[in-house]
């Protein structure tokens, strides 16, 4: 698992590289954005039972079959199971932020759900739309606190949708 920092010095490093003007731009940014990285995190770490409650109340709205007899998450198994996922990219996705890289989302999310959704024949599509539901709802948590500039907050949640919608949708 790597960070922001790490990732940068080793791709300069494997070329043999000084960091230039645009990796030290890369830098101050990671740097700047800090606090609200973590303030981002501290929030989703407080809110983190609430989030996947409302986002899964929100999907099981927006896509109502999923619920329904033959549905992904019909049975109390199932949806256990779908609100778990949910947590679990809500959790990986709080990790991203702080470390502002998508390395982890690969190796600990991104890797083994491809798998084992295509597997047992989950579909990608309303998983994508979940973990859209989760993003807008942090992003609202986190303007409330206070944090005005929170387009860092999408980062994380748009790799992990785009990884997936890449496969199945």
């Amino acid at each position: 698992m790597q960070d922001a920092v790490t990732t940068l010095i080793s791709n300069y490093d494997t070329t043999g590289r000084y960091l230039d003007r645009d990796a030290l731009d890369s830098l101050k940014s990671y740097f700047d954005s800090g606090m609200n990285r973590v303030q981002a995190a501290a929030i989703i770490s407080a809110n983190a039972a609430g989030l996947v409650k409302a986002a899964g109340k929100a999907l099981f709205e927006q896509v109502p079959e999923l619920i329904r007899p033959g549905g992904n998450a019909y049975t109390t198994r199932r949806y256990a199971a779908c609100l778990r996922d949910m947590d679990y990219y809500l959790r990986y996705a709080s990790y991203s932020l702080v470390a502002g890289d998508f390395d982890l989302l690969d190796e600990r999310v991104l890797a083994g759900l491809r798998e084992t959704y295509n597997s047992l024949g989950v579909p990608i599509g309303p998983t994508v739309v979940g973990i859209q539901i989760l993003k807008d709802m942090v992003k609202g948590q986190i303007s409330e606190a206070g944090i005005e500039e929170t387009s860092f907050v999408d980062q994380p949640f748009d790799y992990m949708c785009r990884e997936l919608s890449e496969i199945s949708v």
